[in-house]
């Protein structure tokens, strides 16, 4: 059978389903019989049958449909929280405050793919003097994630959060960090231990916990990291490369 045949008899039973939706409405004389009906499902049937490559083409062009969607909320979603992203004064900035290009990076403390891709943004935070980062902690991995978090912005407050996060995301091994081993890390890097364990308590870290767990769901990220650069999310542990087209995609449409 031709391929044009099959479009046809695609359209034919298409026709018939439009058909039917409209019979409550004004009855009419079905377009075709129990029988055509069946006729033309099994030559379909058949047809896909011997042709598993057109299944396979409408399922990459689903596929693909539905990523575009996905971007496109993607970028409706960022362009909605953007103040938020980029200007929250209660995340940590690093990098040139005034960078062209910010990156955004939802961590935690203990998740392995975060300092995966640590090198990659320390290299491009080096190679780049334009660049701009901003911190969102987003500890969902236990109740030592939590704490982490908690410490390092209660370590903002002794203007230690730089040194406090690039000794945390050193410490490697996700079942090792706990909350000693996040205190020992604290002591490391110079923090005072007793203004500290008074400062995680405060209620402001858990203002800033809910906002970016909110940001977060609102733009669709469930896991760590998640990294923002322009109107694109990065899920898991992207490449170096791929940062970097991210950067310049996003200085091209400044």
């Amino acid at each position: 059978m031709a391929f044009g045949m099959f479009r046809f008899l695609v359209a034919a039973a298409l026709a018939s389903v439009t058909s039917s939706a409209f019979a409550q409405v004004a009855p009419t004389t079905p377009a075709f019989s129990p029988e055509q009906s069946r006729a033309i499902e099994q030559i379909i049937h058949d047809y896909l049958l011997s042709h598993p490559e057109l299944i396979i083409e409408v399922l990459q062009q689903a596929k693909q449909k539905q990523k575009q969607d996905r971007a496109e909320r993607t970028r409706e979603s960022i362009k909605s929280w953007r103040s938020q992203l980029l200007e929250d004064p209660d995340s940590p900035v690093g990098g040139n405050p005034k960078g062209d290009v910010t990156i955004v990076e939802f961590f935690d403390y203990r998740c392995p793919y975060c300092k995966r891709v640590e090198p990659s943004i320390d290299a491009l935070l080096k190679e780049d003097a334009k660049l701009r980062i901003v911190y969102k902690e987003f500890p969902i991995l236990g109740r030592a994630s939590v704490f982490a978090a908690r410490v390092a912005l209660a370590a903002r407050k002794q203007d230690k959060y730089d040194e406090f996060h690039e000794a945390m995301m050193a410490t490697k091994g996700e079942a090792e960090i706990t909350e000693p081993v996040v205190l020992g890390v604290a002591r490391s890097v110079g923090l005072d231990l007793d203004k500290l364990k008074a400062d995680v308590q405060s209620p402001d870290i858990d203002t800033i916990l809910r906002h970016d767990f909110a940001l977060a769901e609102a733009l669709d990220i469930e896991g760590t990291p998640g990294i923002v650069i322009g109107n694109t999310i990065a899920d898991g542990a992207a490449d170096v490369d791929s940062l970097r087209r991210m950067i310049a995609a996003a200085r091209e449409t400044r």
